[in-house]
């Protein structure tokens, strides 16, 4: 009996500290629906308020935006500084207009800025790299030491710059490869920039039985008339070595960096049929071999 009754007391003490347990889950629900309710009876006008503030900014921020970048072409100003100031335009303004919608929820900002100011130190030394990166680029968008379109070397590469983004610039090569660079390894290095063109060099060899400056002349003229050379650089045709078996000719010529190969071949293809129209031999390596016999 005592087992038994000793048994039935403990189920019971179970029974009530369960039945307490839910009905402090009970209560702690009620709270927070009252709670719930409190805070949209009270600022349900403020966070609508809230959301069409940021809504209408955001949507006015974008038109700002486009009508800033509408009115530095307008200016004629560089593609990439355009785009830089209207990003940066609308950046500000939805920045504006989120304070402004956090202030009408009675929300202060102050907590806010010591906490971004705690952990800018331990972020900048964690994107030491990127920011590096977004400072070059800023760098480049201001100096503009080139602009899209432009021709450049740099770091062993060439290509035409496609884009200027504040962390990495695009080139694209001449087989139309996309190339991205990040702008710490541009600024600061040694930069070529020949805007829309890219030099072109070539050599062809001439037996020495011709006279080279009356080759020079023959190929002068076709150079300068072939639809990919530049018309404000002039194309330069001379005497660029004696070798063991030909005279070489060098030709420089600046041609548009996207037709670079096309125009190549165009070349090589005139040089070759003006020499063949006018009878000139391109040798080949040979050497002259004499046998000397012992005499018996």
């Amino acid at each position: 009996m005592t087992d038994a009754a000793s048994e039935s007391a403990s189920s019971t003490a179970k029974t009530f500290e369960a039945k307490d347990l839910i009905k402090e889950e009970l209560d702690l629900i009620s709270h927070l629906y009252e709670l719930a309710l409190d805070f949209f009876a009270n600022y349900t006008f403020q966070l609508i308020g809230a959301f069409i503030i940021f809504l209408v900014g955001f949507f006015f921020a974008g038109k700002i935006a486009n009508w800033v970048l509408r009115l530095c072409e307008r200016h004629k100003l560089d593609v990439t500084l355009s785009r830089f100031i209207s990003n940066t335009t609308k950046m500000l303004i939805v920045v504006l207009i989120t304070i402004i919608a956090l202030g009408k929820l009675g929300i202060s900002l102050t907590p806010f800025i010591a906490a971004i100011g705690a952990l800018s130190l331990g972020v900048g030394l964690a994107l030491q790299g990127l920011l590096a990166n977004y400072a070059a680029g800023f760098n480049i968008i201001i100096i503009r030491p080139f602009v899209v379109g432009d021709t450049i070397k740099v770091q062993g590469i060439t290509g035409i710059v496609k884009e200027v983004l504040l962390a990495y610039t695009i080139l694209v090569d001449a087989d139309g490869i996309e190339i991205t660079i990040p702008n710490k390894h541009i600024v600061g290095e040694v930069l070529h920039n020949s805007e829309h063109d890219s030099l072109l060099e070539l050599s062809v060899g001439i037996a020495y039985q011709h006279d080279p400056l009356t080759v020079i002349n023959i190929l002068t003229p076709i150079i300068e008339n072939l639809d990919a050379c530049s018309e404000q650089k002039k194309p330069q045709v001379g005497i660029d070595e004696f070798g063991d078996n030909a005279i070489v000719l060098g030709i420089r010529l600046w041609v548009p960096t996207v037709n670079f190969y096309q125009s190549k071949y165009q070349a090589n293809a005139a040089i070759y049929q003006a020499l063949d129209d006018a009878g000139i031999k391109i040798p080949y390596p040979q050497r002259d071999i004499h046998m000397i016999t012992a005499a018996s």
